[in-house]
């Protein structure tokens, strides 16, 4: 016998009293049952009732596409009953990827002009909900219509729809532009919300629209200061702050109209300014408005006055006991760093504190603040507090800081020794969290001083007799010592305190490096190359260093074997050239990256060919690999040279004698990337002597307001190229077109393909971080062919 269908009330105290997850499918795969032979009945009656319970079925996620068609035909009934389920039906089972949802256009048209205020509500609401574009093309004037209907009901649906409407088509923005003028006049409160956020949708849509809701400006602010004087209604008022939402909503619009015109934002700075003032800041609402015109005084050209206000509002935020606001302040003081720089100064003390607070939302963006505020005249002080806050910051900031004081330090460091002192600070507190050109940046800015070479041998000898867990300080201090041993036993220096070294100690040291379990490969690369190095450095017997070296002559470590193998030939063929071969590195120029860049490009030309230097030993690259030297006529093992076709071979293009051939017309640059500000170019150079060689340089300039940060770009290749990616200028690119960062790529091409790059760019900008990947196919045929 068949049971009876339930009602909905029962279906929901049967489904609610299942006691398990089977019995409740149970019920509903039942009443599921009831329900559809109910519409294949074609009852009309209880159409409606079977369609509620569905929806209730929906809710709860089991699928109940079936009753889409029986809501077209609810829709389509005169009773208001059937309307009601028909339309939420709609709203609930219908969107877009359904193309039944374009059958109730001709329903919603007819309610929309015939039915009464209930109907047309449902009908706007449904609009508003599931229309398509092609729905809101067809319905757009029916809409124009009722914003003008003497009932408010009616009128506030209609005006949300408009928006709605706009959104998804913006070409009908020429519709609802003149109704926008007498709503704006309108006292009912829903209206007036509606209104203005229908304005801000086509203001930020076309700028025809634009341009002419700028002439309401006086309007919008004689609005505003009504709600500050006498108020809206005691109704929408919230802790004694008239209407906040509606005060939110008016400011924000003004931010649009204002931005980039100056009698607009001419019109409103009085106004905002007697916002700022008067607004009570004891209750969340007042915050809310006051951080509003923050925000509305910042992006419009405000007067200098008000701007400085602006930043002192935000410095009073930073006080604020609830976190949320401190977050915020922290936020859009980030963002008015760049444009307002003294003014955000003055709430350093502030901004600094914030560091120590236990959440690390708080603490990061604190951090991030805090390198923004750096410059020449408290660069010092500020090292101070980001070096303390660096000891006792959470492990996920620490990458982060030390990155951020080694890039301060480069920028804005008082003096030489003081730069050595707080690389030092920090690869002592942090050394493994620090970015992996820390080392090779460290050894050229100690190269390059001269008169610090004792000093910083010395320093680096004591901490890493303290220490050697670190493993970035301990690969400095091995290539310093390397390379200054000398100087660490003369004991000459005098600026810090006499220190007695013997020549066993040193090496004893290294030696302790090298059997250190915490010892990367890498580390011990620097330190065999030490140990070697001292051998021309002391005036001991060179036994011992001979024995360390054998010894790992058979490492498992592919490179520390060779390397010790191309030492151990060193000592037993090449004794008499030792000397000359393990002399200092000459002393580096500080220059800007592309300055070094090309300098390597033109000493290193006939080596481009070969596999790119380990990363692991930096100074590898500035020294001619042992057995290519050593391998002359007697020659062990056998080199492939590189090609050389142009005539002259490669000195005649290094000396730029007659001989050479002409060079070739210039490769167009090209722009593969823009948002925000940030671009990327890419420029192209194919060096005459190797033309399966193409070198490209990723330019990134940001000509926003806000620095781009933490900036990488990664580069990938067909498998037929090899590609080398060469260490960026910097990981920050300015604000305002500042210091663009660039980045070498060197792609070998032997088949001469043609050539397609793919780019990931990761980054933080406006406090957010961003991440694109996308593919260049538009490469200039001159740099494959």
């Amino acid at each position: 016998m068949l049971v009876p269908s339930l009602r909905l009330q029962d279906l929901i105290e049967e489904i609610r009293g299942a006691k398990t997850q089977a019995q409740e499918r149970e019920v509903i795969q039942k009443e599921c049952a009831h329900i559809r032979a109910s519409f294949r009945d074609g009852d009309p009656l209880h159409r409606h009732r079977q369609l509620a319970k569905l929806l209730y079925v929906h809710m709860l996620g089991y699928p109940a596409h079936f009753g889409q068609m029986e809501c077209l035909k609810l829709i389509a009934s005169p009773r208001f009953t059937d309307k009601r389920v028909g339309y939420l039906g709609a709203m609930l089972l219908l969107d877009e990827r359904q193309d039944a949802h374009l059958l109730i256009t001709n329903s919603i048209k007819n309610d929309l002009s015939q039915g009464t205020q209930a109907v047309q509500g449902l009908a706007l609401c449904t609009l508003s909900t599931m229309g398509s574009a092609e729905m809101c093309r067809d319905l757009a004037t029916e809409v124009e219509k009722l914003l003008l209907q003497p009932s408010p009901y009616v009128r506030k649906k209609a005006v949300l729809t408009a928006v709605h409407m706009i959104r998804k088509v913006p070409e009908l923005s020429t519709i609802f532009l003149p109704p926008c003028a007498q709503l704006l006049r309108e006292r009912h409160h829903g209206i007036l919300m509606g209104t203005i956020t229908l304005i801000m949708e086509l203001s930020e849509r076309s700028p025809a629209a634009l341009k002419h809701f700028r002439k309401v400006v006086p309007q919008l602010v004689q609005i505003l200061r009504t709600l500050l004087t006498t108020g809206y209604s005691t109704e929408h008022s919230i802790s004694g702050v008239s209407d906040p939402f509606l005060q939110v909503r008016i400011l924000r619009l003004l931010r649009i109209l204002g931005r980039n015109h100056e009698e607009s934002s001419e019109t409103m700075n009085d106004l905002l300014a007697q916002v700022a003032t008067n607004t009570d800041t004891s209750r969340n609402a007042g915050n809310a408005v006051l951080f509003e015109t923050v925000l509305t005084i910042m992006d419009i050209r405000s007067a200098a006055g008000l701007r400085v206000l602006a930043v002192n509002i935000l410095g009073r935020f930073l006080l604020n006991s609830d976190k949320n606001i401190r977050y915020v302040a922290l936020t859009s003081l980030l963002r008015l760093v760049q444009s307002d720089h003294s003014a955000v100064q003055r709430h350093r003390p502030t901004v600094v504190e914030c560091l120590r607070e236990p959440d690390a939302s708080l603490s990061r963006r604190a951090l991030e603040l805090s390198l923004a505020l750096v410059n020449s005249s408290n660069v010092r002080a500020m090292m101070q507090e980001l070096q303390g806050f660096l000891q006792s910051c959470p492990a996920d900031l620490r990458a982060d800081c030390a990155s951020g004081i080694l890039l301060a330090a480069e920028r804005f460091a008082p003096s030489m020794r003081w730069h050595i002192d707080t690389i030092l600070r920090v690869l002592t507190t942090a050394g493994a969290h620090v970015r992996d050109d820390a080392v090779a940046n460290l050894t050229q800015l100690i190269g390059g001083a001269q008169e610090l070479h004792a000093y910083s041998v010395r320093r680096l000898y004591c901490a890493l007799a303290e220490d050697i867990s670190q493993q970035p300080l301990v690969q400095v201090a091995a290539w310093c010592i390397g390379e200054y041993g000398d100087l660490l036993l003369e004991g000459s220096c005098e600026e810090i305190e006499p220190l007695q070294v013997e020549e066993e100690e040193v090496l004893a040291l290294l030696e302790r490096v090298l059997q250190s379990h915490m010892s990367l490969p890498a580390t011990r690369g620097y330190a065999l190359t030490a140990l070697m190095k001292l051998s021309t450095r002391l005036r001991g017997d060179n036994n011992r260093i001979r024995q360390v070296v054998s010894i790992y002559g058979s490492c498992l470590d592919v490179e520390l074997q060779q390397r010790a193998v191309e030492y151990d030939v060193l000592f037993r063929k090449y004794d008499h050239m030792r000397a000359a071969i393990l002399e200092k590195m000459p002393l580096v120029e500080r220059g800007g990256p592309q300055v070094d860049e090309e300098a390597k490009e033109s000493k290193e030309e006939t080596r481009l060919l070969e596999a790119a230097p380990v990363p692991t030993e930096p100074q590898a690259s500035k020294l001619l690999d042992l057995l290519d030297l050593l391998d002359g006529p007697s020659g062990d093992a056998q080199h492939p040279r590189p090609l050389d076709p142009s005539p002259g071979g490669p000195l005649v293009q290094l000396l730029d004698l007659p001989g050479a051939s002409p060079p070739p017309a210039p490769i167009p640059d090209l722009k593969v990337f823009e948002r925000e500000g940030l671009q990327l170019n890419l420029s192209f150079v194919r060096p005459p002597g190797t033309p399966i060689l193409l070198l490209i340089t990723v330019t990134a300039t940001n000509t926003s307001g806000d620095d781009v940060t933490h900036f990488i770009c990664q580069a990938a290749v067909p498998k037929s190229f090899q590609l080398q990616l060469q260490a960026p200028s910097g990981d920050t690119v300015p604000a305002q077109g500042g210091l663009p960062v660039t980045q070498l790529l060197r792609i070998l091409n032997p088949n001469k393909a043609p050539l397609r790059l793919k780019l990931r760019l990761t980054y933080n900008h406006f406090g957010q971080s961003v991440q694109e990947i996308f593919e260049v196919n538009n490469l200039p045929v001159e740099t494959w062919q």
